[in-house]
């Protein structure tokens, strides 16, 4: 059986924070236990990480202009102004985007 170590990074996401209310929601009216609600983001933390990383497949060009960087604790945050994705089918402009990026590697230690 292979562990594997995930990051947290994913339940900030939208779906990440839904997935948090709904489980403090039913921590709060008894019908989960905390426990129980830890081991769902866990599994939810595995399961991003494993959909993103075998599952898609295509790749996004990122344009736009550097409004902040930070390198802190092997994770680089990004924040973009009028950022342009650009894939094989479309292009999306957006005001403002936060981009975080960490090192797989540090999955493996």
């Amino acid at each position: 059986m292979q562990v594997m170590a995930t990051f947290e990074l994913y339940r900030r996401s939208t779906i990440g924070m839904c997935l948090t209310e709904t489980l403090d929601e039913m921590v709060s009216n008894g019908t989960l236990s905390p426990e129980l609600a830890i081991q769902v983001l866990v599994q939810f933390d595995k399961s991003m990480t494993e959909a993103l990383e075998n599952q898609v497949k295509s790749k996004v060009t990122i344009k736009g202009h550097l409004h902040t960087y930070r390198f802190c604790d092997n994770v680089w945050t990004f924040i973009l102004q009028d950022a342009t994705f650009k894939n094989e089918e479309c292009t999306e402009t957006v005001g403002r985007v936060k981009i975080v990026a960490c090192d797989s590697k540090l999955l493996s230690q």
